[in-house]
């Protein structure tokens, strides 16, 4: 495991904020120098505890409105190309294998409730291997960002 401290974790509870602030204003926020934060930034990506910078979109401005997670079950001899088949579906957004009562959950995004139907009655329903699906349409989300609080004691340097 990479060893962290205190300062790294307060330079990735800011940058999960918001990934897109500037080095010299992060450095103010955490009251260290430029320098500092610009190099235990690079650290972290080195070490592979920042995977990527990414940018979160606002889909119902482009007409995305409805949201919904399908679980899904089936023929486990088929897993792989169910998998692939979901990956080709552009408004697939997350595929998560999980334990209890569906073998998959698959977040879906689309325009419409006749397009969340179209998609997993006549595409993922069609599916070799597909046994059944249930979906849940999402009605309100909150969401919070991540902090993190604590070191473990073995990954403090120093």
């Amino acid at each position: 495991m990479p060893r962290i401290d205190e300062l790294d974790i307060r330079i990735l509870n800011e940058l999960v904020k918001d990934a897109s602030i500037s080095i010299p204003r992060l450095s103010k926020k955490i009251n260290v120098n430029t320098s500092v934060a610009y190099s235990r930034i690079k650290r972290l990506i080195k070490l592979g505890l920042i995977k990527k910078y990414t940018l979160v979109v606002n889909e119902e401005m482009l007409g995305y409105n409805v949201k919904a997670i399908t679980g899904i079950n089936m023929d486990s001899k088929m897993r792989d190309s169910i998998i692939e088949g979901l990956m080709g579906i552009p408004e697939v957004r997350d595929i998560i294998e999980v334990t209890g009562r569906f073998d998959i959950l698959v977040t879906l995004t689309a325009k419409t409730l006749d397009d969340i139907h179209n998609i997993v009655s006549e595409k993922i329903g069609r599916f070799d291997g597909v046994q059944r699906t249930e979906t849940f349409i999402e009605m309100k989300r909150t969401v919070r960002e991540p902090i993190y609080r604590e070191v473990t004691p073995s990954l403090i340097t120093g």
